[in-house]
């Protein structure tokens, strides 16, 4: 069980990794190429729809993770499943905080622009206070991304410990 669920916090890793260093920057870089007038506009509405994906899924994939980790609490020490309860809540929180909480107001203020956001003023109060939202954005994913990787060194280590543990003829693993 912990294979798959080092498998299924991978998939994810890689596709939050994916999104934040090649489908967001690659996005804006090449439809700016084309020099198209709303090209931020088309960019951002790419990004934002894929953002909501990663977001969701890293959302969804955190509660299994938790509800697993609560299966399989027999099998671990008190501190690694605290640990990676830990890992799983901040992951939870900060994929929730960042679709529900900063990209709901980011849509809000593209709304009530009016105009496509490549035509608003950079002094603009909306303007600004939606580069603010995107820099929380930015934080929040990061965060996620962090913490799913420490978790996976923490669920990679228990497997290799408990395997390296099978081999040498059991004992009792908890106390270790």
């Amino acid at each position: 069980m912990n294979n798959l669920r080092l498998f299924l916090l991978a998939l994810w890793l890689g596709a939050a990794v994916l999104f934040s260093a090649v489908v967001a920057p690659t996005s804006f870089r090449v439809l700016r190429g084309f020099n198209l007038p709303n090209a931020g506009e088309i960019a951002g509405t790419i990004v934002s729809h894929t953002l909501s994906v990663v977001n969701l899924s890293g959302f969804i994939l955190s509660l299994i993770l938790i509800g697993t980790a609560f299966v399989l609490k027999r099998n671990y020490s008190r501190g690694r499943l605290t640990v990676q309860l830990v890992l799983l809540a901040m992951m939870a929180v900060a994929t929730a905080a960042g679709e529900w909480i900063i990209a709901a107001r980011m849509r809000a203020l593209r709304a009530a622009m009016i105009v496509p956001i490549d035509q608003v003023s950079l002094s603009d109060p909306k303007r600004v206070a939606f580069a603010a939202l995107h820099g929380y954005s930015v934080a929040a994913l990061g965060v996620a991304i962090i913490a799913a990787l420490l978790l996976c060194v923490v669920i990679r280590n228990r497997s290799r410990t408990l395997h390296e543990w099978e081999r040498s003829g059991g004992g009792n693993y908890r106390t270790r």
